[in-house]
């Protein structure tokens, strides 16, 4: 993760769609956006973050997230997710996350990603697989 440092920012827009609303066993509960949704697009914002700065090999992948649903998004509003990197380490990226709307902020937190080599991590998932097939 050579170069990143706290202050890059990634943002991303999107419009709430019916799909993204909130529902258990095939009803849906309200028209908003979900929090697995909003979630996912603040994931989304922090990939965004570090994916110009992962050298050959690198990865990422979340590793904790801590966020708070503080308002609604209707089907058909416009949400900007914006993640600022607040921390940089050699194995984790921190950045601050926040959803928006244009009658403000419905959603912020934080979302740390792990960073590891590639290959340590197929080794690794190669270990899981056969050991499930014993």
């Amino acid at each position: 993760m050579k170069e990143l440092t706290p202050g890059v920012t990634a943002n991303l827009e999107i419009t709430v769609t019916d799909e993204m609303r909130p529902a258990f066993d095939g009803e849906v509960v309200h028209q908003v956006m979900s929090t697995v949704t909003m979630i996912y697009y603040m994931e989304k914002a922090g990939r965004h973050v570090i994916l110009p700065y992962l050298e050959e090999g690198e990865e990422g992948a979340g590793y904790d997230v801590s966020i708070t649903h503080t308002g609604p998004a209707i089907v058909g509003e416009k949400v900007v997710f914006t993640a600022v990197c607040t921390q940089v380490t050699e194995r984790r990226v921190v950045c601050e996350v926040t959803a928006r709307t244009s009658h403000g902020v419905i959603g912020q937190g934080t979302f740390t990603q792990a960073i590891f080599r590639k290959a340590r991590m197929e080794k690794k998932l190669q270990e899981l697989r056969e050991a499930l097939e014993s």
